[in-house]
């Protein structure tokens, strides 16, 4: 399959940090990321729908305006929680990163906009509640509004984080709309936003059910235990719709990132998540006017499975990356041997010696596009003639490879020789092609 993909040479630049210490940030830095960005998320469409409750509920009307209260501050935390995760994405995965951003185009670029006037009908929403009590109809508009661009920009990352991952798909893609039939985007994106929903009721039953939280002040009527179990069973509620939307997400991936290993990390995943539903069944009917311990545990257990997930999540993508980015380290040392090789040309004062002729094998072609601009056959130049080469070596391809892959300096009357970046196959390839060529012009 991955003759029919494009495949671009990467840009060969040392990663800043060890590989394993910048997967573990990414799969931290995401997880605290996309915690606030539910939570912004789940909170603008909470406040959406009691807002619509309280229309003839002067309580449910105030609980709608505490929850908006906390969406501007998790929108700002997410937003700065954002900047590690999509820096080490660039590290890690820029050439398939930007190249899924440059397909899906104007949906992209639109995305810093798009933001910036979600947040100003956040602010306008929350801050104009009063002042605009008698126009409800405005008030809720200009909050659905919000709640409607909250919910879109994340699909746009879900369809450009999903199309990285299968670039068998990006000659088919034209722009953001093309992106949404593929495979698992819209299951996905139906899952983070239940998920959404029920890590932000989970935080909204401890918020509101915290002991020091002023209910008889806020509210006419609601108690901290009628709110608590509320929010409780919202939390609940959208956890149980995750026992649906879970399978659909799951058996939409793509076959290619599978592994048994996978499996085993979500099957750990669900088993703590049904443990944390069967607690949140018993704290939802519990009278108790604040959250107690059987809280925490159901915050432990969800949090162990979004670490799961999370850990999941990037086992699939190493595995669906992989075959790409092995032909894309194919083909940068590829193009970074035919430099080298015409920088040693250049640098020599020789051309390529038979360029029409036809290449008979893969050692002839690394030989005549790298090693001919320092070597030849019946005279010196750079370096030794192939023939001293082949006599120092006789019989001896691994060795020959060995200098290749490593070389130094053997004689003072000969320079330095730099290394070749080649793949480790073709080390090989062009020390058998030399041995031979020099029998042959024997």
């Amino acid at each position: 399959m991955i003759d029919a993909v494009p495949v671009p040479h990467d840009i060969p630049l040392a990663l800043p940090a060890d590989r394993v210490d910048l997967e573990i940030l990414i799969v931290a830095s995401f997880l605290l990321h996309i915690l606030f960005v539910a939570l912004m998320v789940g909170g603008a469409v909470l406040t959406l729908i009691y807002e619509l409750r309280g229309r003839r509920d002067r309580d449910l009307d105030a609980l709608a305006l505490e929850i908006a209260k906390t969406v501007t501050v998790n929108k700002s935390l997410a937003v700065v929680l954002g900047v590690a995760p999509l820096l080490v994405m660039n590290a890690l995965y820029g050439v398939h990163f930007y190249s899924a951003n440059a397909l899906t185009g104007t949906a992209w670029l639109a995305i810093i906009p798009l933001v910036a006037l979600a947040f100003l009908l956040t602010y306008a929403h929350k801050y104009s509640w009063h002042a605009l009590a008698e126009r409800k109809g405005l008030h809720v508009a200009i909050g659905a509004a919000g709640t409607a661009l909250f919910l879109f920009i994340p699909l746009i990352f879900l369809a450009n984080i999903n199309l990285m991952l299968f670039p068998e798909h990006w000659g088919s893609v034209h722009g953001f709309l093309s992106t949404l039939p593929l495979p698992n985007v819209l299951p996905r994106y139906l899952h983070f936003v239940i998920a959404a929903v029920a890590v932000t009721g989970l935080f909204l039953a401890g918020w509101f059910g915290r002991r020091g939280y002023p209910t008889e002040v806020v509210f006419e009527r609601l108690d901290r235990a009628t709110i608590r179990r509320e929010m409780t069973g919202v939390a609940l509620a959208a956890t149980t719709l995750q026992g649906l939307a879970g399978p659909l997400l799951l058996f939409t991936l793509p076959a290619q990132g599978m592994s048994w290993t996978l499996v085993g990390d979500i099957l750990l995943g669900v088993t703590l998540a049904v443990v944390a539903t069967v607690l949140l069944w018993r704290e939802t009917v519990d009278a108790r006017p604040a959250v107690g311990q059987r809280y925490l545990v159901i915050v432990v257990l969800l949090a162990g499975t979004v670490l799961f997930m999370g850990y999941g999540r990037h086992l699939y993508r190493e595995r669906a990356l992989a075959p790409h980015s092995r032909a894309m380290a194919a083909r940068t040392q590829d193009y970074q041997a035919a430099v080298l090789g015409a920088r040693m040309r250049a640098e020599s004062g020789t051309q390529r010696e038979g360029g029409a002729e036809a290449v008979t094998s893969p050692g002839e072609r690394i030989f005549r596009s790298v090693c001919m601009g320092c070597h030849a056959f019946d005279r010196r130049l750079v370096g030794p003639p192939v023939p001293e080469i082949a006599s120092a070596y006789q019989g001896d391809p691994e060795g020959l490879a060995a200098w290749v892959k490593a070389p130094g300096r053997k004689r003072a009357d000969y320079p330095e020789m730099p290394p070749i970046p080649l793949r480790p196959e073709q080390y090989r390839e062009v020390a058998e092609y030399v041995l031979e060529a020099a029998r042959d012009e024997q």
